[in-house]
């Protein structure tokens, strides 16, 4: 990306965070690509609780008006595309980690090696991780060590209640 798009997508982005933080939603990802002679501009949000259609069209909504009325992205004409942050973005903040409690993520170390496990808990400088195999003790994963951190795919969960062994 030139540096010219990389200040039109922060530009965006900034012109994006109060208005959808008014609904509630958080600006996960701005992407700009160039699609023939329009652009696609592509605003990933999220959500405690993560988000449905309804979040989606609101915010497609709010996000249209804010743009139709701010010269942010110029003359040039653009397909607006606004959708969930989806689990295929690697957990970069706090906010993600919190989001994703009980779920399985797999973690590659800054100093090399990875740990598997579920998020148990979560805080601004790091996770507790239940590791997948049974015979380790939780894990704590301070984010500083973290390189690169992605939610993985359960076909089958295991699935335990309190009180119930797994």
């Amino acid at each position: 990306m030139t540096s010219r798009q990389d200040a039109v997508v922060e530009a965006v982005e900034s012109t994006l965070v109060g208005p959808l933080a008014d609904l509630g939603l958080d600006v996960e990802a701005v992407e700009l690509t160039p699609a023939g002679r329009r652009r696609v501009l592509r605003v990933a949000v999220d959500q405690d609780g993560g988000v449905d259609l309804d979040d989606v069209a609101a915010a497609t909504k709010a996000v249209s008006a804010v743009l139709d009325d701010s010269d942010v992205l110029g003359e040039h004409p653009y397909t607006l595309e606004v959708t969930s942050r989806g689990v295929d973005r690697p957990l970069t903040l706090p906010r993600h980690w919190r989001r994703n409690a009980d779920r399985l993520v797999k973690v590659t170390l800054v100093e090399g090696g990875e740990v598997v496990g579920r998020v148990l808990e979560s805080d601004d400088t790091g996770v507790l991780l239940d590791p997948e195999t049974k015979d380790e003790e939780p894990t704590r994963v301070d984010y500083a060590d973290v390189a690169k951190a992605l939610v993985q795919i359960e076909f089958n969960r295991r699935r335990s209640s309190v009180g119930e062994e797994s």
